[in-house]
């Protein structure tokens, strides 16, 4: 039985699975940074990938996202779960809080965000990056779960190794945006391009500086940022099973006919 859901998210992540087995997938771009475990979350095989390796050894700016994507979509996989860490751009979004994104602001540079690169050409719709149906279950069991949890918000996505200048971070702030990291793009588009359902988590431990300096926040230490990442993950974890167990064994959503009018004959 292929795994039809995949998760990403940290390497505590493995705890979900119930008596995994680890897979080497290779694919036209490479490996991805660990082995795929495959296991149960209930009734449901589950595959999950650790975004940065094991040991975090892959930086934003160089996780292989070509080669992670490609590998779930190749086990079977049709629906994404992706679970991040972020900084919150706004005061009302405090920390610990759990946001279900629903759009994205790219400010990255370089990073391979296509399967298309010529002669074949494809153009999909980004309008609405994440899936419905997938963010819709995730809020409405984050509720259940009483957790604090937002039903959308727009991640603006840097490409890092850097956190922001402050002029930059204020700047986000004024234009209304929600959460801030290194990791959410390009994933999302090329989940779209392989017509994957994908959804993302954000899981906010900490306010980005231009919050910090403009409401008179006290800065986030480092060991509070690592506490709040630690009771967020047991929290999260609680949630992906949650959303897991919820998700129907039909998509009803667009997401698998991405490319049906997209392709350039």
């Amino acid at each position: 039985m292929k795994p039809k859901i995949g998760v990403i998210g940290g390497s505590g992540f493995y705890q979900l699975l119930k008596n995994p087995r680890f897979k080497i997938i290779k694919t036209p771009y490479g490996k991805p940074p660990e082995k795929i475990a495959v296991g149960f979350v209930g009734k449901k095989r589950v595959a999950f990938l650790p975004r940065h390796g094991n040991k975090h050894q892959y930086p934003p700016q160089s996780v292989p996202y070509k080669a992670n994507l490609w590998a779930l979509k190749k086990m079977g996989v049709e629906r994404i779960i992706a679970v991040t860490a972020c900084g919150s751009l706004q005061k009302e979004i405090k920390r610990g809080d759990f946001v279900a994104l629903d759009q994205f602001i790219d400010r990255t540079r370089g990073r391979g965000d296509s399967y298309y690169d010529g002669p074949e050409t494809v153009h999909v719709s980004l309008a609405n990056p994440y899936c419905s149906q997938l963010a819709g279950i995730a809020y409405q069991e984050g509720k259940k779960q009483k957790l604090r949890i937002h039903p959308q918000g727009t991640l603006v996505v840097i490409e890092g190794p850097r956190f922001s200048t402050y002029a930059e971070s204020i700047w986000f702030t004024k234009m209304g945006w929600d959460v801030i990291n290194m990791t959410g793009y390009p994933e999302t588009v090329l989940a779209r391009e392989l017509e994957l359902c994908y959804s993302a988590i954000a899981l906010v431990t900490d306010y980005d500086v231009g919050v910090v300096v403009k409401e008179k926040i006290k800065p986030v230490t480092f060991k509070e940022i690592l506490d709040v990442s630690k009771e967020n993950n047991e929290k999260a974890q609680e949630l992906v099973k949650a959303i897991i167990q919820e998700i129907p064994e039909k998509r009803k959503c667009d997401c698998g006919q991405a490319l049906e009018f997209a392709r350039v004959n």
